[in-house]
């Protein structure tokens, strides 16, 4: 009872609530609610449009907060609207459990002595997806949850997908555009955007298929999550990216830069060397316009720094374009018959592109074959050179 006591003390100090969306689970509703009391009666729970019994057994907890919605409407919509509500009520933390009987309300006090320790931390509950009980279903998806999560934020998470939470709510973006369950995708992806750090903590779980009903469609629902991850991934790779990247940059400064990111960086110098090659490879080639989205993504494939190839890929930007163009048009008459003459006493523009474009396109990559060789050759010697005197020291 002392523990009891001391941690609803902690609770109340650290301005937690809990929120309880359901859908139909009136077998499992009652014992859960009844676990969480003994811990707080800063209770928000959403009936999501429930057909079964769980109107009649929220009858019995008129001293918690209820929100009813008159149909059902996704468990984003019911934990969003948890979140305005928590909000109303000046909480600053709200911690999810979902009602189907999975996670343990014992697990509570580590919520919260994470978020003593790393306050503004979105925490995620991570279970022990190797359990025999768990449906390898739910194993599968958590493992491609993880792996996109990763790609579109640069973050490895155990368990993107457990329902058990804790969410900075006051710091967490406010708008989104997900309804369902992949809305909790969303919500971590676009918080780790913002610059909020998402953390797992270890959680227990219990799968019993005679009292867990899952309203998960595999079809529907995968569906749902497959369409946001590509957004996701597109946003990532034309605007997050990017910035991340300008933001970096001008913060530490060219010199800093080079040096945490290339010369004390811990990949290997060939890695190193291979990156730089990718991204002029990739920034003098004709992909106007797809340069960001073809060089992070071929750095993933190709296990690189997508710092570093992104950083080289930069290599076209405005004041270079006229030496590209022309190098390019130049390089390019060796190969195509043209009666153009290409000078570079004038102003050189993407009409004369368009006017020798086969000439322009084979020019252009090789160009960037041979400039990819010559930068990633140099990078390899200077690198090399750099580790041999630095291990003399």
């Amino acid at each position: 009872m002392a523990t009891t006591l001391f941690d609803n003390n902690r609770i109340k100090s650290t301005n937690v609530c809990i929120i309880v969306p359901t859908y139909n689970n009136q077998k499992t509703l009652q014992r859960v609610l009844d676990s969480l009391l003994p811990f707080t009666s800063n209770i928000i729970i959403v009936n999501d449009g429930s057909t079964d019994a769980t109107s009649e057994i929220l009858k019995n907890y008129p001293q918690l907060t209820q929100i009813h919605h008159p149909k059902n409407a996704g468990k984003g919509v019911a934990l969003r609207n948890g979140f305005k509500k928590a909000l109303e009520q000046k909480h600053r933390y709200a911690i999810t459990i979902d009602s189907d009987g999975q996670h343990f309300a014992s697990d509570i006090p580590t919520f919260i002595e994470a978020i003593e320790n790393e306050p503004n931390t979105l925490l995620i509950g991570s279970r022990n997806m190797t359990h025999d009980d768990v449906p390898k279903k739910s194993s599968f998806g958590n493992k491609f949850s993880n792996f996109w999560f990763w790609f579109e934020t640069g973050k490895k998470l155990q368990d993107t997908q457990s329902g058990y939470r804790l969410y900075p709510i006051q710091i967490i973006p406010k708008r989104y555009c997900t309804t369902k369950f992949e809305f909790e995708i969303e919500v971590i992806v676009r918080s780790a955007w913002k610059g909020i750090p998402v953390k797992n903590i270890p959680v227990q779980v219990l799968y019993d298929p005679a009292e867990r009903v899952s309203h998960f469609r595999p079809f529907k629902d995968f569906t749902r999550i497959s369409i946001l991850n590509t957004v996701l991934v597109l946003i990532t790779l034309l605007y997050i990216k990017p910035r991340d990247f300008f933001f970096s940059f001008k913060r530490k400064g060219i010199k800093k830069f080079l040096s945490e990111n290339i010369l004390h960086s811990q990949d290997s110098n060939f890695k190193k060397a291979a990156s730089i090659a990718l991204g002029v490879f990739v920034g003098i080639s004709p992909f106007w316009g797809f340069q960001t989205v073809l060089v992070l993504a071929l750095a993933v494939l190709l296990r690189l720094n997508k710092v570093i190839a992104f950083a080289f890929s930069n290599v076209s930007f405005p004041p270079f374009i006229p030496f590209i163009i022309y190098g390019s048009l130049q390089l390019g008459s060796y190969f195509v018959t043209s009666d153009a003459t290409i000078s570079f006493d004038r102003s050189l523009t993407f009409s004369d592109v368009k006017a020798n474009l086969l000439q322009y396109v084979i020019g252009s990559f090789t160009l960037a074959t041979f400039s990819a060789i010559i930068f990633g050759s140099i990078a390899y010697f200077v690198l090399v050179f750099f580790t041999t005197f630095k291990n003399k020291k």
